[in-house]
């Protein structure tokens, strides 16, 4: 456990927390991490219980105070996105992530921090093992497979949970309490070529763009960071436009959820083009350095000259390839008409793979209308159909409708003000919570969400910061201890 860490105040927060991280806890293996959290509810002598996809509910009785208020349903989901740089040797499946204190954040060192959702997860820790701290009813709930499907929250049993009230803190910023999200959906265009030998004349160079910042496919969409898949092929346009150009493999990009941060791809060309390719490469490494000096700021384009040869794609092929990346739409799509200021439609360009022939595209398209979602899914899907690719739709979960006259909101804004004297943010957010989908299983439950303050979600600089965890906690417990009570008792 890292000491330095788990000494951190709130340290019933952060020491949880500590212990959460050293369990590997990637997508669709969530086994360990549920072993370790049924651990500790036998160690705390809690009932619990679990759903078939193996989603857990801890159940906890209420303090002798609030035995006659609603029962609450804490919600957090266990699964954490695992992204690191690239010169990090990391093993996710079986190490624990190192953390460390930088001022007021606790950082990784080189990998994602698992703050999202890991800090609501050892929150309801907290409260779970906790003596001293006034709540009613509670029913813990933990999902899996948030980050890559939402599998967990979908499968959810209609018949595990009772309370009428949840509290999703997955939400990123301590000043917002959030009443919707945005619906996503999965695209996959996959297609087999046959790949060509190439002439005796052809040097093959691997391509390299590195250093970009990622982040939030969803809550930080808007914010105009680079998508490596969509800068390296634009650059490939470019070299494509002055000589013929042919793509040998591709490896672009992560996880759907991220925006990407590194890609690489190989292309061989005849060798007289050598010259204007170092021209061109240059130009854009300059021009890449004062586009991106404000969010990426240390983007990086470098080349290698490969001495193996390699098959590709035809001439007419890669033309094609290359045109279609660059015409797949990425980034902001629409924004909301209804309010101001929030995306509304949106695609993460996020994975692009072709190793020996066997091409992969993977998109993440968000919406919080299912009309536009639709609209864009097919459009990005025929832009790869109309160059012989297959399309998929996968994993489609909706979005959360807001619902502005909640008796939760109203309690929980009220305790906000009185601990802070401020009105907290009513949003909706472009990320994608599990709430309107655990709404779908229970209609008639009411639901917010809130959080510490996280940066860099879903990239290695992911960071959690203290001081605002200390104020999460605080409204965290204020908010438990003004759960109404229950009606026609």
């Amino acid at each position: 456990m890292s000491v330095e860490v788990s000494n951190v105040e709130p340290k019933e927060v952060w020491k949880n927390f500590a212990l959460l991280n050293e369990v590997p806890r990637p997508s669709k293996k969530e086994d360990l991490v549920i072993e370790f959290l049924i651990s500790f509810a036998k160690k705390n002598n809690l009932m619990y219980k679990q759903d078939k996809v193996g989603n857990l509910v801890i159940v906890k009785e209420s303090t002798p105070d609030m035995i006659s208020h609603e029962t609450v349903v804490l919600q957090s989901h266990v699964d954490m996105v695992h992204e690191k740089n690239n010169d990090i040797e990391f093993d996710f499946l079986n190490s624990g992530i190192k953390m460390y204190v930088d001022g007021d954040w606790v950082k990784a060192d080189g990998t994602t921090l698992g703050a999202d959702n890991g800090l609501g997860v050892a929150a309801i820790m907290a409260i779970l093992e906790s003596n001293e701290i006034s709540h009613p009813n509670i029913e813990a709930l933990f999902t899996i497979d948030e980050e890559t499907g939402m599998t967990g929250a979908l499968n959810l049993s209609s018949s595990i949970l009772s309370g009428k009230i949840l509290l999703n803190l997955d939400t990123e910023e301590d000043d917002e309490i959030c009443v919707g999200c945005a619906g996503g959906i999965d695209i996959t265009m996959t297609r087999s070529y046959n790949l060509q030998d190439s002439t005796e004349d052809e040097i093959y160079v691997n391509i390299i763009l590195n250093g970009l910042t990622g982040g939030h496919s969803g809550a930080e969409i808007h914010k105009g960071l680079g998508n490596s898949n969509k800068i390296l092929f634009k650059l490939v346009q470019i070299l494509n436009s002055d000589f013929d150009v042919k793509i040998c493999s591709i490896d672009g990009g992560g996880l759907r959820n991220a925006i990407p941060r590194e890609s690489s791809v190989v292309i061989s060309f005849d060798e007289d083009n050598l010259n204007s390719f170092k021209k061109i490469m240059k130009n854009t490494s300059q021009t890449l350095a004062d586009e991106f000096k404000e969010t990426d700021g240390n983007i990086n384009l470098e080349f290698e000259l490969l001495e193996n040869r390699f098959q590709t794609l035809s001439t007419i092929e890669s033309k094609e390839l290359i045109n279609a990346i660059n015409e797949c739409p990425n980034g902001v799509f629409e924004m909301s008409e209804n309010i101001d200021g929030l995306v509304e439609t949106s695609n993460n360009l996020a994975n692009i793979r072709l190793i020996e022939g066997k091409l992969k595209i993977q998109c993440l398209t968000r919406s919080s209308s299912e009309n536009s979602k639709e609209k864009l899914s097919k459009i990005i899907s025929n832009i790869f159909e109309n160059i012989g690719c297959d399309s998929k739709f996968s994993g489609g979960y909706p979005g959360w409708e807001p619902n502005m006259n909640s008796a939760t909101l109203k309690k929980v804004k009220n305790s906000y003000i009185k601990l802070f004297s401020s009105e907290p943010k009513v949003n909706v957010i472009h990320a994608g919570l599990e709430c309107g989908i655990i709404g779908s299983h229970y209609p008639e439950m009411d639901m917010i969400s809130f959080g510490p303050t996280i940066l860099g979600a879903h990239s290695p600089d992911e960071k959690a910061s203290i001081s605002s965890t200390q104020k999460f906690w605080k409204f965290f417990k204020e908010v438990l201890a003004n759960i109404p009570k229950r009606v026609n008792q």
